[in-house]
């Protein structure tokens, strides 16, 4: 699987994960927005995660190179305290959960992962970082069901949690016009040695 990934492009992120009971938490949440709006693109919930920096198709070689500097920077940092909280939307297009907890070194995070991607021939996606995990998209005919799904989730408060790991993520299309997929290419543990999961 490292073989075919460096030989070839990939779209790929660099992530931290919420852990299942933070995740099972919005879903109970979101019940009621499942089942009134069963036509918007639900995110699956194995795949929600905060998004550090997008790098979007990167040629496979420049994994070998970006690894290392990934690395390092999880072993020097700390676990972060994280919660979700909250939501919103994105022009009625994206409905979110918003982050709240160690703001200020999840701000310093991304800067740092964000620089190492640039310095591997990476450059992240041009865009302000702005935490927060993406739940559902609209469709066509769908915009206001995401205005409501948001102001559904304005009193959310989620309880605190561990963010232990760094993840790079790759993300493939489904067959057709299926949702992506995502899946760990490597993983790294705050304070702690490389641990690969894919």
């Amino acid at each position: 699987m490292n073989e075919q990934i460096q030989s070839a492009s990939v779209r790929v992120f660099i992530a931290l994960a919420p852990p299942d009971e933070a995740k099972q938490e919005l879903e109970q949440a979101l019940r009621p927005a499942y089942d009134t709006h069963p036509r918007m693109r639900w995110n699956r919930i194995e795949d929600w995660h905060i998004t550090l920096a997008f790098l979007g198709e990167v040629p496979g070689t420049v994994l070998p190179l970006l690894r290392p500097r990934l690395a390092r920077i999880a072993a020097a940092r700390r676990p972060l305290t994280l919660a979700l909280r909250g939501g919103g939307h994105f022009d009625e297009r994206v409905v979110w959960s918003g982050v709240d907890g160690d703001l200020e070194e999840l701000h310093l995070l991304a800067t740092e992962v964000r620089a190492a991607a640039d310095d591997c021939g990476a450059a992240p996606a041009d865009r302000p970082f702005r935490p927060h995990l993406t739940l559902a998209r609209a469709r066509r005919d769908t915009p206001s069901c995401v205005v409501k799904t948001a102001d559904g989730l304005l009193g959310f408060t989620g309880r605190p949690w561990q963010a232990e790991r760094l993840h790079l993520v790759a993300g493939t299309a489904g067959g057709g016009r299926g949702p992506v997929r995502y899946r760990d290419i490597d993983a790294w543990n705050f304070g702690g040695p490389s641990h690969l999961t894919g």
